[in-house]
């Protein structure tokens, strides 16, 4: 499988180089060149199925022409030794629960995933193949709104030739989200930049465009523009299907979304032959996204803070992907890249109150507690659900990482899973960073390699 850029400026590469760059040469986002689909039998098949295995064939879809099934299949099963389950809310509301891994958040998936695909490619790489491709440690940047960060630093704790750094907005991650990343130590180093979350997704993509850099240090990046974070983000999809395709044939997945790395996965899926009628992205007080759905204009805005936080986002990298996608590679017109998307996916934005309100009102109706992100794909679906529709919306993180929020919203005393503790009892470590690109760039260019 070769990966060409959004852009369409840069040389196209292999898997190899895709994931260890992140970012093409010019910038854009690497995109597979052929989607493969899925055999009709197996999507027959799906609720018969166990999870791994699910993923496991859609994995080999994507990645079986790069690496060995065997290595594939024994990466996907130790990436997903947790479930992301399906549990009913009301009558024709489902959540889709990704809060099941190490940190608690659907990022565990993705992050988990690249974490092994980097390692079997560095490990392949000292057994003398594609040597010239990779020398000294691979430094990888990612730039979080929450959760990741946590996910991406725990993904990759640990592991030999690889030293990660999280850059996140000073103040504008939970205190549980924060600690998971900065209280780890090892090969994680945590950078608060005095900023928001596009300023840190700036900085990340101007380190990987500087020639200076790039010469004195191997870089990608674990965000969701890398395609070995969020292609694997569509096997919890396939896994959603097959544990509904039985209720309904008119299902549809609403996916809070921020850089929508998310959705894109979902979307991906559906080209696979993902069983979905269709899908609702839905916004907070971020709502750039919704705004092109209804004018077919895409504005990029400065971000706002909100209680959802993960989605604090005013430019979403993975917009990019959605355009190139529907676009089918710059072939057909704005216009009609639009109708394409907007006749596939509907939008919802929710302020705050809005959101405090959805998580009140499921709570007392149903008992069942949503977190800030989940509020919105919760309430989307409960407005935009048409007679014989089954919805699932993503329930993207463990109520407990907004523990002080949902606490005062529901008037409730959270759990805090153990896991979640045992980063509450750590001592934070991380540097302070301002949002000037020259004062990054000068402190990476300070450390060994």
């Amino acid at each position: 499988m070769k990966y060409y850029s959004t852009n369409h400026q840069a040389p196209v590469a292999d898997l190899h180089k895709a994931v260890v760059k992140g970012l093409a040469e010019d910038r854009g986002l690497y995109m597979p060149e052929e989607i493969y689909k899925l055999p009709k039998a197996f999507i027959q098949d799906l609720p018969t199925m166990r999870f791994q295995d699910i993923a496991y064939n859609v994995a080999s879809q994507f990645f079986g022409d790069d690496i060995d099934l065997d290595a594939l299949q024994e990466l996907v099963y130790d990436t997903l030794r947790f479930d992301c389950p399906v549990v009913k809310v009301t009558d024709n509301i489902y959540s889709l629960e990704l809060f099941h891994g190490p940190t608690l958040a659907f990022k565990d998936v993705g992050a988990r995933f690249m974490a092994r695909l980097l390692q079997y490619f560095i490990r392949e790489e000292r057994r003398g193949k594609n040597a010239e491709k990779h020398d000294g440690l691979v430094n990888v940047l990612v730039a979080t709104s929450g959760d990741t960060g946590s996910a991406v630093a725990n993904g990759f704790l640990g592991v030999e030739g690889i030293h990660v750094y999280v850059l996140y907005p000073k103040g504008k991650v939970s205190p549980i989200q924060e600690c998971q990343f900065t209280t780890l130590g090892q090969n994680i180093t945590a950078i608060e930049v005095d900023g928001v979350f596009d300023d840190c997704q700036r900085l990340v993509k101007s380190a990987f465009m500087d020639e200076e850099l790039n010469r004195h240090m191997m870089l990608t990046s674990a965000n969701s523009i890398n395609v070995a974070r969020f292609l694997p983000q569509a096997f919890y999809y396939f896994n959603a299907a097959a544990r509904l395709m039985q209720q309904s044939d008119s299902l549809v997945v609403c996916v809070p979304s921020g850089n929508f790395g998310n959705i894109c996965a979902a979307l991906f899926g559906h080209q696979m032959g993902l069983p979905v009628k269709r899908f609702i992205a839905a916004n907070n007080a971020n709502d750039v996204f919704y705004n092109y759905l209804q004018t077919g204009c895409y504005e990029p805005k400065p971000s706002k803070q909100t209680l959802a936080n993960a989605m604090d986002v005013g430019d979403p990298s993975n917009f990019a992907r959605i355009i190139d996608l529907y676009s089918e590679g710059g072939r057909l017109t704005p216009e009609e890249t639009h109708q394409r998307i907007s006749s596939l996916i509907s939008g919802a934005t929710y302020n705050d109150e809005q959101i405090m309100e959805t998580m009140r009102e499921c709570y007392a109706q149903t008992g069942y507690i949503l977190d800030p992100h989940g509020a919105c794909g919760y309430r989307a679906l409960q407005e935009q659900l048409q007679p014989g529709e089954v919805g699932v919306f993503c329930e993207t993180a463990h109520p407990a990482k907004f523990k002080e929020k949902v606490d005062q919203i529901l008037d409730i005393d959270v759990e805090i899973p153990e896991r979640l503790a045992a980063f509450m009892r750590g001592t934070k470590q991380s540097v302070s960073m301002t949002k000037e690109f020259a004062d990054f760039k000068a402190y990476l260019l300070g450390n060994p390699q």
